[in-house]
């Protein structure tokens, strides 16, 4: 048997990358890109299904602030259930392979999406949510993770942007399903089976998308030669979470990247997709029926502005760089998020404003699938990227409990309207300094903008990847001095 090359310090060469975007490198991209971009869709399902099944889950009576309470805690649940998965997968990943554990984390959030549709009380549907949202920290993790270990160097930010901006397909799937084939609102064709319960039944779907990554794809050659490396050196164990506190490098690519996404998730699960919810207050007058095709049509041109918004990002971080573009997108998000949570007010409103909420709040998710590959070794890599996408959904999760208190604060101590009036929202709208009279749900997402800042804080230690290589150990100890 032929020898395998070797570096002077014993360790593996790194592997050849190819030249160019290989048939293989496409087959790739695309299989990664439909695991997230499946996943998303299950995501958008429950968005549009949240309020409508605590409304049959809830006691009779349930007013429209206590279902968003309680949509709160659900959703503070999948987000916690989001973390925890990406945390136990980001390890999994580095030691078990990428492509086993692509396939566990899709049958994960596939299976748990599908049983969300049989509960019975609030509780399970918490519990199934949690369950799901731990396939959903997988996937993201380990698909990025494939994909940038796979393409070329110089293709490589390209790749992942456009893995990353088509997620907002996945998104806009889940809500013309909900919008015009399994309404969630509604009775599914005219039975007394909710919609709702049906459409959490269509997000099962994405499972049939391991048989052909289990057939089709194979370990990534630096995984492969990284995890002969750690047979022969210790102190590179694959996933080994001390080795990646000890060093400074990767303890500070850590923190930086758990603060980037702090401020992204909570941008987006803490407002942006609380878009449902807002045009339901704006349009409380409204019939059931029309509340879903305005929630419907709404979040998908919303999506259609995410998707923008993650190639915004993809264009101007290969421009002008990874620190620069989270900036400009964090500034972005704050203002864009506060004008519309004051102003919309009609569905006419919607239709133009949320592709403006879609756009601000997604554009950093894009950065995050380009960048938290590029500040981690192979053996690591699924690991760091697992940390900071998902360590920072459990403070998110934790931000998103405050959501409730905060609300009360605004209502018993600042004088704002409880039930909103049509009428006092389109006075408080003329003006920034009505916001008094705007209601605590519109209150409580102007106070969580402030969010984007702690993100712009987080620049000043982030390390820039704009033309650089994947990093790896070797080159440790230059970067440390």
């Amino acid at each position: 048997m032929a020898k395998e090359p070797k570096l002077e310090n014993g360790l593996l060469k790194p592997p050849k990358e190819p030249e160019r975007m290989t048939p293989y490198c496409w087959w790739v991209l695309f299989i990664g890109t439909a695991s997230w971009l499946f996943d998303c869709m299950d995501q958008r399902i429950f968005v549009l299904s949240r309020s409508w099944a605590l409304r049959d889950l809830l006691p009779p009576g349930t007013s429209d602030l206590d279902i968003n309470s309680y949509g709160d805690y659900v959703t503070a649940a999948m987000i916690t259930g989001w973390a925890v998965g990406g945390l136990f997968f980001g390890i999994v990943g580095d030691k078990w392979g990428r492509v086993r554990t692509l396939s566990t984390s899709i049958f994960v959030y596939s299976m748990f999406t599908g049983l969300s549709g049989l509960s019975q009380t609030w509780y399970d549907f918490c519990l199934w949510r949690f369950l799901m949202g731990c396939g959903i920290g997988g996937a993201f993790a380990t698909a990025a993770t494939l994909i940038a270990e796979t393409m070329p160097s110089r293709y490589r930010p390209w790749a992942l942007g456009v893995f990353q901006a088509l997620s907002a397909t996945g998104n806009m799937i889940g809500s013309l399903v909900a919008t015009y084939v399994i309404k969630p609102g509604l009775p599914f064709l005219g039975t007394e089976i909710p919609g709702w319960r049906v459409i959490f039944f269509f997000g099962i779907a994405p499972a049939l998308l391991i048989v052909l990554i289990m057939r089709t794809i194979k370990e990534p050659e630096r995984w492969q030669q990284a995890q002969k490396t750690a047979k022969s050196a210790l102190d590179r164990q694959l996933g080994d979470l001390k080795s990646m506190m000890r060093h400074r490098r990767w303890r500070r690519n850590v923190i930086v990247g758990v603060l980037l996404s702090v401020s992204g998730v909570v941008g987006l699960w803490g407002i942006g997709f609380w878009s449902p919810e807002l045009i339901s207050e704006a349009l409380q007058d409204a019939s059931d029926a029309e509340k879903n095709y305005v929630r419907g049509i709404g979040t998908f041109v919303q999506e259609i502005g995410s998707f923008c918004g993650m190639f915004f990002f993809t264009l101007m971080a290969v421009w002008l760089g990874r620190r620069f573009t989270f900036g400009l997108c964090f500034i972005l998000g704050y203002l864009v998020v506060a004008f519309v949570f004051i102003r919309l007010n009609s569905a006419s409103q919607a239709y133009w404003m949320l592709p403006m909420v879609g756009f601000a709040t997604l554009s950093v998710f894009g950065g995050y699938a380009i960048y938290f590959p590029e500040i981690f070794p192979t053996r690591l890599r699924a690991t760091g990227t697992g940390i900071c996408y998902n360590v920072g959904r459990i403070i998110a999760a934790v931000i998103m409990l405050f959501k409730i208190p905060m609300k009360n604060f605004f209502t018993d101590n600042l004088g704002l309207v409880r039930e909103t009036d049509p009428q006092v929202i389109a006075e408080a709208s003329q003006s920034f300094f009505g916001l008094v009279k705007i209601s605590p749900f519109r209150a409580v997402a102007l106070a969580m903008c402030t969010i984007y800042v702690v993100g712009l804080v987080a620049l000043i230690w982030a390390p820039e990847t704009k033309g650089k290589p994947l990093p790896t150990d070797d080159d440790l100890e230059s970067t440390q001095s």
